[in-house]
């Protein structure tokens, strides 16, 4: 009897977090984009920076 209370008082404190993250999500999701976007172009920039360092090394035949 106790675990099914239990099971009564988790399902009373938590359904309105979960519909709280499910209302949230989106939001939030919107919110990091713009960092999304900018961590992509420094991936590219650090991408083409390695790529311009190596190009030496494989012109000359070196090692990959």
């Amino acid at each position: 009897m106790a675990s099914f209370l239990l099971w009564l008082l988790l399902l009373i404190v938590c359904w309105p977090v979960a519909l709280l993250a499910l209302v949230l999500y989106p939001v939030v999701w919107l919110l990091l984009l713009p960092f999304r976007l900018v961590g992509i172009a420094v991936d590219g920039a650090f991408g083409l920076l390695r790529s311009l360092v190596t190009l030496p090394g494989r012109v000359l035949g070196g090692r990959r």
